[in-house]
């Protein structure tokens, strides 16, 4: 069986196209789990850990909806003619989207299957919105005003 790679990723982090969209990384399957899930970042005590820490994979998997988008990712993944390819994309990449690809990294290896992870933006500062809400800024950039 041919090893299944995954993709974390922040919508807010990626280059645009000409119409101003975000270009996710290519895919078989694109999730976006900005509307999804809950930004699980609203817990305080996980502010500055990533996805890649056991208690912000914790406060992800108690996001409703979060278990079922999980169990349905795997499956999707298990199809004989499955993906090769998932990418899971959040505002930042820093919570969520990182936090649910080491998830199902989890599940899929538990499954026998060989994985490969790429983080693109989960070392960068959690981005932050202003309250105006229509831009955004990161930590660094908020401190030094």
């Amino acid at each position: 069986m041919r090893p299944i790679y995954l993709t974390s990723f922040g919508y807010l982090h990626l280059p645009t196209s000409p119409d101003g969209s975000p270009v996710p990384p290519a895919a078989d399957r694109i999730e976006d789990v900005r509307d999804r899930l809950r930004d699980p970042a609203a817990a305080r005590d996980i502010l500055d850990l990533d996805g890649l820490n056991p208690r912000v994979q914790e406060v992800v998997l108690a996001t409703p909806g979060a278990r079922e988008l999980l169990a349905n990712l795997a499956d999707y993944a298990d199809l004989p003619a499955g993906p090769s390819r998932i990418a899971i994309g959040c505002a930042g990449g820093r919570h969520r989207a990182s936090g649910l690809t080491e998830l199902l990294a989890r599940e899929l290896r538990a499954r026998g299957r060989e994985v490969v992870v790429e983080h693109l933006h989960v070392h960068l500062p959690r981005v932050l919105k202003t309250p105006a809400g229509s831009r955004t800024a990161n930590t660094e950039q908020e401190t030094a005003r």
